[in-house]
């Protein structure tokens, strides 16, 4: 029966293997290596002279929303119909914990003295402090007196490399007039302390925290691969080897997104280039070691190093292709997203994946067919034939890599054997994480994503813990009345949670626009903030239809920082409600042509999202109790679908791939164990070295990020050890012939009994 098996191939499989059996021969044997190599070295080169790199092109982050939100259009009706000609506000933060003193106060004054007779580069408007009477001066202190902040405007067109020697400028001045330096003491201490926030201050810290963000990412993700590769597989040589190639890649990459940002074609801020470098590592990583491992195995067959490498892009490419070209796909649904943070990934990430993808199929069997069976050098996989001659030769024992692991073994055998155990066991614990998921507390505000001691966020929270929450960040309510009387104002400062409304302002150029101006009594950036947004609207609209207008929702728009947050909590749950469908249609379609089997990809899919929300769950409690964060950012329950989904589908495709060859031309549950012990160990590997990568993200500062590595690192694990090596082949197992329905596969089986 085996044998009517092994000579029963499936024709679009037969068809790959031809193709690549060709593209093996050309792109690994001995002329064309240094061919190879040489076209890839120079477009680096090429490239890199006439482009800009990637980080060369980097651009703020702030603008996310899209134009059409309301608090982005309410922003420009602001500045079009009410302008203020505010520019670029620095806020400057006074606070001594016993309360502030008259010498304190002096010293403001005397610092805004010296700003009148010499102006700052950029510098704009200025409040005439120093004319007022220090006692009534120290009155516009918090309400305890320990506090008092002052504004200094810039010009609102003034870059940050402008502003940060201005800003330097400032702090020296006010160091030299205090005698001390009051920006470096813990704001725990006694004594006077300054701090720089507002939009001036953030800018300025967020600058400096990315400043050597990305060299110091790329020195701890080279550093954890490389070490990682050298444990798992003790051969110098091939840790490098896989570096070699995401370097190229990257090399090529970088230019080619530099090229696209400056045509305007994409825009890349830090985060884009922060997650990319790690993306990039570690599935790159992962596709070379799936080459390298079946290249391993071949010359163990083969004598002829050309002819065994050729032999493993036929027998791993096919896989490579399809996971490569899953993960691209999953990534460019980001595209559909509304939401800047999001869309800003989908063309850099899926066309690194993609150039990867060609590298590793490419440049990487190259370096392979240079170094032969050097590159795993002190365990050189070698022939039974050549170990023979070998130990002739020298005499003693030659060590050979070890067969497979004792976890791969023991893997292979329990799913066959225990198959319903090993089910409830992980269906039981993974769904038990999952559980955890309506627990996460989520936040979209500025601060908390900045560490604590940030100087802006730390100005920020002395400023909120000393004067009402709703003065730091007031609400802006724009109405078009069409020239009837409103009575909003009472109605507002009836609503629960408004501290105050200001005084209607109308539009001089406008007539009809009139601007409300409410402090919230509430913290600004809290979700309790965010909710009264729909409140604050509810009543306008409601307002201007009981006095007659038409079409009423259109014609109030609400501005702030609450307002931005309420509108990003929106965009990304429009965005979430289509990605995440769209990313499971392309997988479950990659996964239908790739292994022709409805059912197998139904139970991939299931297995793939239960893995996804146990990571989601677990990493909720390693980040509120291990990391001692009260909430998790709002973004990372989508970055991390995309990645976990995408990435999960990589190591699915590599197992079943091998289950499926093996169940040609042998029974299937042998085909199972054989396929789980021949695949668990690269992946284990490869899973390791993706999930360390994803976890050096904790080096960045920024929360987002730092949570974002966490729970796909914890995913990566979670499917590498339990989902992909237990939990679907035991399904495998248990469904039996109909794993593969309605493939030919499960047809032949039939034809076999009827014929026996």
């Amino acid at each position: 029966m085996s044998g009517i098996n092994s000579n029963l191939k499936v024709e679009g499989e037969m068809k790959m293997n031809h193709f690549l059996h060709k593209f093996g021969r050309g792109v690994a044997s001995n002329k064309s290596r240094w061919v190879t190599i040489t076209i890839w070295i120079l477009l680096v080169l090429l490239l890199s002279m006439i482009w800009p790199q990637v980080n060369d092109e980097e651009v703020g982050g702030n603008n996310l929303l899209p134009d059409d939100s309301m608090s982005v259009e309410a922003s420009k009706m602001s500045k079009a119909y009410f302008p203020n000609d505010s520019g670029n506000n620095l806020l400057i933060v006074w606070y001594r914990e016993g309360g502030l003193n008259e010498t304190d106060f002096q010293t403001v004054q005397s610092l805004y003295k010296e700003l009148e007779k010499t102006p700052l580069n950029q510098q704009e408007q200025i409040p005439e402090f120093a004319s007022i009477p220090v006692e009534v001066f120290m009155q516009a202190a918090s309400e305890d007196g320990t506090t008092l902040t002052t504004p200094l405007v810039f010009n609102k067109e003034a870059s940050t490399d402008e502003l940060e020697p201005e800003i330097e400028k400032l702090k020296e001045k006010i160091i030299e007039m205090n005698g001390t330096n009051p920006f470096v003491r813990d704001i725990k201490e006694d004594g006077f302390h300054v701090r720089f926030t507002g939009p001036v201050g953030i800018q300025l810290d967020t600058t400096e925290l990315f400043s050597q963000a990305d060299v110091t990412l790329l020195i701890a993700t080279v550093l954890l691969v490389l070490i990682l590769l050298v444990v798992l597989y003790r051969s110098p040589i091939l840790a490098i080897v896989p570096l070699i190639g995401v370097g190229v890649a990257y090399g090529l990459i970088s230019p080619v997104l530099g090229f696209m940002a400056r045509q305007e074609w994409i825009v890349v801020d830090a985060q884009t280039i922060s997650i990319m470098t790690v993306l990039l590592f570690g599935a790159g990583t992962d596709y070379c070691l799936f080459l390298i491992s079946r290249y391993r195995e071949e010359l163990k067959l083969e004598a002829n190093k050309y002819k065994a490498l050729q032999l493993a892009i036929a027998g791993s490419g096919g896989a490579i292709m399809m996971s490569a070209l899953t993960t691209v796909l999953g990534l460019l649904t980001l595209s559909f997203a509304r939401y800047g943070s999001y869309d800003r990934f989908a063309v850099p990430f899926s066309l690194a994946i993609l150039i990867m993808g060609i590298a590793v199929l490419t440049l990487l069997p190259a370096i392979l067919a240079i170094l032969g069976r050097t590159a795993f050098f002190p365990f050189v996989p070698r022939t039974e034939q050549m170990t023979k001659e070998l130990m002739k030769k020298k005499g003693k024992q030659v060590r050979t890599p070890k067969e497979r692991s004792k976890f791969s073994r023991v893997a292979g055998k329990l799913v066959t054997e225990s198959p319903w155990k090993i089910i409830i066991i992980c269906f039981v614990f993974l769904g038990g994480l999952a559980l955890f998921v309506p627990k996460i507390d989520y936040t979209y505000g500025v601060f908390d994503s900045f560490p604590e001691d940030m100087p802006s966020r730390e100005g920020f929270t002395i400023l909120s813990d000393h004067y009402p929450g709703g003065e730091l960040a007031p609400t802006n309510v724009i109405l078009d009345t069409e020239g009837l009387d409103i009575d909003l104002e009472e109605k507002l400062v009836e609503l629960d949670g408004i501290a105050s409304v200001s005084e209607p302002i109308k539009s001089e150029s406008q007539s009809n626009l009139w601007q409300f101006t409410l402090s919230l009594s509430v913290d600004p950036y809290s979700n309790q903030a965010v909710k009264k947004i729909e409140d604050i609207k509810e009543l306008s609209v409601e307002v201007l239809k009981d006095a007659g207008i038409k079409n009423a929702s259109e014609k109030v728009w609400i501005g702030g920082e609450t307002a931005t947050l309420y509108d990003t909590e929106k965009t990304t749950s429009r965005d979430q409600s289509i990605i995440i469908p769209a990313v499971l249609l392309i997988i479950a379609a990659l996964l239908l042509v790739y292994l022709r089997s409805v059912v197998a990809m139904i139970y991939l899919l299931v297995t793939v999202v239960l893995s996804y929300f146990s990571a989601l769950g677990l990493g909720w409690l390693v980040i509120h109790y291990g990391i001692g964060s009260s909430a998790m950012q709002g973004l990372i329950p989508l970055y991390s679908f995309v990645f976990l989904v995408a990435l999960g589908g990589d190591y699915n495709i590599f197992m079943i791939s091998s289950i499926w060859k093996k169940r040609g031309h042998m029974p299937l549950k042998k085909a199972i164990s054989e396929g789980v012990g021949e695949t668990s160990s690269v992946i284990s590997s490869a899973g390791l070295i993706l999930a360390g990568t994803f976890s050096v993200l904790a080096v960045l500062p920024l929360q987002v990020l730092v949570q974002f590595g966490t729970v796909t690192a914890i995913g990566v694990l979670l499917d590498t050890f339990i989902v992909r090596p237990l939990l679907v082949p035991a399904i495998t197992t248990v469904l039996g012939k109909y794993a593969f329905w309605p493939g030919k596969l499960w047809k032949q089986d039939n034809k076999e009994k009827q014929r026996s």
